[in-house]
C-alpha cells in the first residue's frame, strides 16, 4: 500500500517543527535569564533540537504512516 503524497510530506516535516519551537522555547529561557533545572537548560534543550533537526534532515519519519481502519458499509 503507498502513502499519499501529501501525507508524506506532512508527516515529514513535523521533526523539523519539533526543531523549531524546541529552539524557540531554548533562546526564550537563555534570553530571560530564566533559572531552570538541569534537564531545561538551554544548552540540553539546544541540542534535543540539534537531534530532531538532524533526524528531520536525515528524513527519517519519511516513510511512516498511520495505520487506518476500513469499515464495511
Amino acid at each position: 500500500m503507498t502513502a499519499n503524497p501529501a501525507t508524506v510530506r506532512k508527516e515529514s516535516t513535523v521533526l523539523g517543527f519539533a526543531a523549531a519551537i524546541i529552539f524557540a522555547i531554548a533562546f526564550l529561557i537563555n534570553a530571560t535569564s530564566t533559572s531552570t533545572d538541569a534537564v531545561f537548560s538551554p544548552m540540553s534543550l539546544l541540542l534535543v533540537g540539534l537531534a530532531c533537526l538532524a533526524l528531520h534532515l536525515a528524513e527519517v519519519g519519511k516513510n511512516w504512516s498511520v495505520s487506518r481502519r476500513r469499515t464495511r458499509r
